[in-house]
Parts: C-alpha cells; structure tokens; sequence
C-alpha cells in the first residue's frame, strides 16, 4: 500500500497520526513523518486517518475495499433514507 501526504497542504491537525500511530507520527509541533509504503495490517487504521484529515492531504493506493472509511461509496446518508422534503 502507498501512501503520500501533500506536505503543502498539510496543517499539523495530527488526526493521522492519531488513528494510525504506527504510520504517521509528528516531529516538533508541525513536520509530519510518515511511511510511505505502509504494512497491509495498517489498511483499516489508514483508511479512517485518510478520511480525518480535515485538509485532505493524505491519498493512499491499495485501499479497495474500505471506501466506506474513506469517503467513497456508501460512506454518507446522502441518498440513503428520505423524510419526504
């Protein structure tokens, strides 16, 4: 699985390092560290860190299956259920 952060984008908010610890990790307050080519056992753990990242700075290859953690189809409510308005 491949990873990359767009070191442009990102704002330090640390929700990636925070779900997946064993992949991202913060360096001083704002450099962000991370692997990537990232282990399969990590695959559920990085689909929520990429979908947390409230710049959408993290984009990871190998991820099929899980788009409902990364805000791909049958991820929202949007179309699911209607109240009739």
């Amino acid at each position: 699985m491949r990873l990359v952060v767009d070191l442009n984008k990102c704002q330090g908010y640390a929700q990636c390092a925070f779900l997946a610890p064993d992949v991202f990790a913060l360096h001083g307050e704002e450099s962000l560290l991370y692997n990537p080519h990232a282990p399969e056992e990590q695959r559920e753990r990085l689909a929520r860190a990429v979908a947390a990242c409230p710049v959408q700075a993290i984009t990871a290859d190998g991820l099929d299956g899980l788009d409902g953690l990364v805000g791909g189809p049958g991820a929202g409510s949007a179309g699911e259920a209607s109240d009739g308005h």
